[in-house]
């Protein structure tokens, strides 16, 4: 039976300014207008069932007591809640969802990922048949709610936690204060060059979404994308360097020294002393020694004292870097297959915010290979001079080194 549009059309403006009550009205008075066939008619127009239209029909036609002008059914009308009808049915279903807690322990729905049809089918088969439409409206009423993980447990935290941030608030203030340049550094997540998901959604036409790859699998010719980042807390600028064989701290170097060569000397012509920010682990880590090896050759190279503080072990997260630049680029390019190391830089490089960051990215083609050693011979006679606060996270690198 085809719907009568302007029937269904009529309901949709009405419904919602109207009671249970008047609805029941309406829909038995149209019915009854339309003579034969009329039950049929509105009951698809309306979108409700073929009984309740014909039991609208009959109160009109057999009109009982007349009810309070505040009431909408008779006392008692209605269907039962579930829960009063099964009394048990509660307990049952928070037994479900939190077994370690209220149920048993040894439940199988321990090990599944508990959707509302999986307890809904639990439930019926303990004896407490019920659908899952019902069981996730007695969820919401229970103050039960979808969520994720949420990482809040980091582990046991250093005792001089707080005292270096602190420290490196307080090194940052003193450099921006005298004009001296102050970065932020770090490598982002490896990406898989080629046409591979990209977590995100992108604008599309309807039914053509970009094709990527079934499998992750790492693709020989192309490889994978190392971008390491630097943010430059004075002027809200990002630079990246994407290199293309390994994360070592020679490549996290000469990623600063392309970064100075190209931006950092033209915006700070009379910088005398640089203050980097790091992590405490990977290749700028505060234990590497290749690490200040090569900044110790970098410094020699560009005649400036580098100073170096990093955040205490286990946060990382706390690096300006991570939400001043890394978010904003997988904001940016989210939904977007990385199908050449071009387009990660054009990206990466197309990257802005409202508040004014740019960014500049570039590639990097070199071999930086692991393994590489710095014997004790030559660390030795690198002047690396530790701070009186934890020398071991902050420390500074004369630019008057001997010959590395």
């Amino acid at each position: 039976m085809a719907v009568d549009v302007a029937l269904a059309e009529k309901f949709r403006l009405v419904w919602p300014h109207l009671n249970e009550r008047q609805r029941r009205v309406l829909l038995g008075a149209e019915a009854k207008v339309r003579g034969r066939g009329g039950i049929s008619q509105v009951a698809e127009a309306a979108g409700v069932s073929w009984p309740t239209v014909q039991k609208s029909v009959r109160e009109l036609e057999q009109p009982g007591p007349a009810l309070p002008p505040e009431r909408a059914r008779r006392a008692g009308g209605g269907r039962k809640p579930v829960e009063l009808k099964d009394p048990g049915l509660i307990e049952a279903l928070d037994a479900l969802v939190d077994p370690d807690s209220r149920g048993d322990p040894e439940s199988p729905l321990r090990w599944t990922v508990k959707s509302t049809r999986q307890l809904a089918d639990a439930l019926t088969a303990q004896g407490h048949p019920v659908s899952h439409r019902v069981v996730g409206e007695l969820l919401r009423s229970m103050d039960y709610s979808l969520q994720s993980n949420r990482k809040t447990i980091e582990g046991a935290q250093h005792r001089d936690r707080n005292a270096q941030f602190n420290y490196l608030h307080d090194q940052i203030e003193d450099y921006l204060k005298a004009g001296q340049p102050v970065i932020s550094v770090d490598t982002k997540k490896k990406e898989l060059v080629g046409p591979f998901k990209n977590a995100g959604q992108e604008w599309r036409p309807v039914g053509e979404p970009q094709r990527v790859r079934v499998h992750d699998f790492e693709d020989e010719e192309l490889g994978k994308a190392i971008p390491y980042g630097v943010y430059d807390i004075g002027q809200d600028a990002g630079w990246v360097n994407v290199g293309q064989d390994h994360d070592t701290a020679t490549f996290a170097v000469e990623s600063l020294r392309r970064w100075w060569r190209q931006v950092g000397q033209p915006a700070y012509p009379q910088a005398r002393r640089l203050l980097i920010s790091a992590d405490s682990g990977g290749s700028n880590g505060s234990r590497l020694r290749l690490w200040k090896w090569e900044l110790a050759r970098w410094a020699r190279e560009i005649g400036i004292e580098i100073t170096v503080c990093h955040l205490p072990p286990g946060t990382s997260k706390w690096n300006r870097i991570e939400h001043r630049l890394f978010s904003q680029i997988s904001i940016n390019w989210r939904g977007r297959p990385l199908t050449s190391h071009e387009v990660v830089v054009q990206l990466i490089g197309a990257t802005r915010t409202r508040s004014g960051l740019q960014v500049r990215a570039e590639i990097d083609e070199g071999s930086y290979p692991k393994g590489v050693k710095v014997p004790d011979a030559d660390f030795t006679k690198l002047r690396i001079q530790p701070h009186r606060f934890h020398g071991d996270w902050n420390y500074s690198i004369p630019s008057d080194q001997l010959h590395t």
